[in-house]
């Protein structure tokens, strides 16, 4: 019998899929979303009110899974809970490769009703050896394939982030979020109670999966706690994992029981936990995806020290905090560093101790002589592990409407030195009073492979915890 990775495999890249129980009332969800799967996709459906619709859509439909003709390796179950187990029975006699059950209001109710469906559900499941996934999820997305959890998921091309999540809507939120940061997810999973499949089995599935090189996750708590240390430890060893922890207080405690009927750890008991792990441990979606966005962009280091290119004076006052807040360096650079700048630095309006106050220097429409000068001295430093630089939309965003061409000589500078030095280099975005120029600079920018921050704290806080992992890993 092939063992849970090869299982796992059939489900996250299946060549069919069986949708049953969509309804008109959801828009047709599931299947609109399935619309983009490149493989065979079925409806199952009984109600003849909802026939025509489905049928619309041009997805066959049948009135079960006995009939449909293929064999099944993905169904997504999305029927009243009362008629839930009937189709987790039904699936393993077709022998589906793998089922996520969409509905809810089981044992995260807390009733006596909600804990028996639950119970039935997974007796059927483990007695017949069947993949269930949730109860109370969104189950599987894989880009490549077009499985979809959303309409507004992109599709067809492939990803390289795994993404596991007791929650739905943060499973949703990462890769519609991530997206508009350059993270293309690989493959996903919103694995809701998990009655029979937990974290750790996904964990184990994507440190091995080709097309994963990193893996985030979304949890609240788990059965098994040494299990899942163990998984998140080997992991680590072969990837980057970045870990987002929900209900770390009392009332966030409630609040996961009343969601996945998990029960949650200690802060303190699983930050120790998560240290010994050897992960990235962060608080919010938000940090979370700027952690994986220096793990996917940045090159990978272990030395703290950086080397800062701010426009003004205030400035670089208020990147060198950042950086220093969050246990990076910023140190003196060397003696024939500063001949070097000595030669044709603008002292007047800026100063080059370091951080660089250069924008006298580069001009505030980026001469690309001297940022280029600026970038193989920084390069040069022996004193220096990183770069980052600030590009203000303060200074930038009516030259940029003005000149559209300044961007691209910008966008060539800022590539060029993320492709040709060693070290991580950081772009930071300012929004500043133009989101909507800043924010297709940043795309820009992360089109061309340079990760760029919408923050000072936001670029600092991701590149201090991801040294700090390859650091740990390394032995450094």
């Amino acid at each position: 019998m092939p063992d849970l990775t090869q299982r796992l495999d059939r489900a996250f890249n299946p060549k069919t899929v069986a949708v049953v129980g969509d309804k008109r009332a959801m828009g047709y969800m599931w299947l609109h979303s399935m619309k983009a799967f490149t493989g065979k996709l079925y409806s199952v459906q009984i109600d003849p009110a909802e026939i025509p619709g489905i049928e619309a859509l041009e997805v066959p439909n049948y009135a079960s899974l006995a009939e449909i003709p293929d064999d099944i390796d993905y169904v997504i179950c999305a029927v009243p809970r009362p008629v839930a187990a009937r189709i987790i029975a039904d699936c393993a006699k077709k022998n589906v490769g793998a089922v996520s059950l969409f509905t809810s209001g089981f044992a995260e109710t807390e009733t006596e009703e909600g804990i028996e469906a639950q119970r039935q559900v997974t007796e059927i499941a483990r007695e017949n050896d069947l993949l269930l996934i949730g109860p109370n999820c969104m189950g599987i997305h894989n880009r490549r394939l077009g499985v979809r959890h959303s309409p507004d998921q992109d599709h067809g091309d492939a990803g390289n982030v795994g993404f596991i999540s007791q929650s739905g809507t943060h499973c949703i939120n990462f890769s519609l979020i991530g997206a508009t940061h350059g993270i293309k997810c690989s493959k996903t999973v919103s694995f809701g109670n998990a009655v029979l499949l937990d974290a750790p089995d996904y964990i184990d599935y994507l440190a091995q999966d080709a097309e994963t090189d990193v893996i985030a996750i979304y949890i609240e708590g788990t059965r098994d706690g040494p299990r899942l240390l163990r998984s998140l430890k080997a992991a680590a060893a072969r990837k980057p994992v970045v870990v987002w922890r929900g209900g770390t207080n009392t009332a966030g405690s409630r609040a996961v029981y009343s969601h996945t009927a998990s029960l949650a750890a200690a802060p303190e008991v699983w930050s120790a936990a998560m240290r010994q792990a050897g992960v990235i441990e962060t608080d919010d979606l938000d940090e979370t995806i700027d952690a994986v966005k220096a793990l996917v962009y940045c090159k990978p280091a272990t030395g703290k020290r950086m080397g800062l290119v701010a426009m003004t004076g205030g400035q670089s006052v208020v990147i060198t905090d950042a950086f220093e807040r969050e246990g990076m360096d910023v140190p003196l650079l060397t003696p024939a560093s500063y001949e070097k700048l000595a030669s044709f630095f603008n002292i007047i309006g800026g100063s080059y101790r370091n951080p660089l106050d250069a924008g006298g220097t580069i001009g505030m429409g980026f001469v690309p002589g001297n940022l280029k000068k600026l970038f193989e001295i920084l390069d040069d430093d022996e004193n220096v592990d990183a770069i980052a630089m600030e590009v203000s939309g303060t200074f930038i965003a009516r030259r940029l409407r003005d000149n559209p061409s300044m961007m691209d000589g910008l966008l060539d500078i800022l590539s060029e030195q993320r492709e040709r030095s060693a070290k991580p280099f950081l772009a930071v975005t300012h929004p500043s009073h133009v989101e909507d120029v800043m924010a297709d600079v940043r795309r820009k920018l992360l089109d061309r492979g340079v990760a760029a921050f919408t923050s000072f704290h936001a670029a600092a806080r991701a590149l201090s915890r991801t040294t700090a992992y390859w650091a740990r890993r390394d032995g450094a």
